[in-house]
């Protein structure tokens, strides 16, 4: 039940909303038992968002997912993250951050797990 939420001040249209939904959901593979089948993705385009005190292009991007997972499994997920937003919207690896958030308690379907 992971949810990947992107906020960025990058204009994003259609087709790149896409892309970017569709190889999220490949990315968020790297976290064992994770998969597309549970994943849901926001995107939060033209976001008013300033990093380092400018407006240039970056995002912040954050990943909730039921249950846990390893240091190493959260790594590559960064890796993966930042190198979608580097290739669909230019965004400097060094320009986005991502943040975890592991929880137990997680409804869906009118209960929780």
């Amino acid at each position: 039940m992971p949810f990947i939420n992107v906020k960025t001040n990058a204009e994003v249209n259609a087709e790149k909303m896409e892309a970017i939904k569709s190889q999220l959901g490949q990315a968020i593979t790297a976290i064992p038992g994770k998969s597309e089948g549970w994943l849901m993705v926001g995107i939060e385009p033209s976001y008013a968002l300033w990093f380092k005190g400018s407006d240039a292009p970056a995002a912040m991007v954050e990943v909730s997912v039921f249950g846990s997972a390893s240091s190493s499994a959260y790594n590559a997920l960064t890796g993966k993250v930042t190198g979608i937003l580097n290739s669909e919207l230019g965004i400097p690896k060094d320009r986005v951050y991502v943040k975890y958030a592991s929880t137990n308690d997680w409804g869906w379907n009118g209960n929780n797990f």
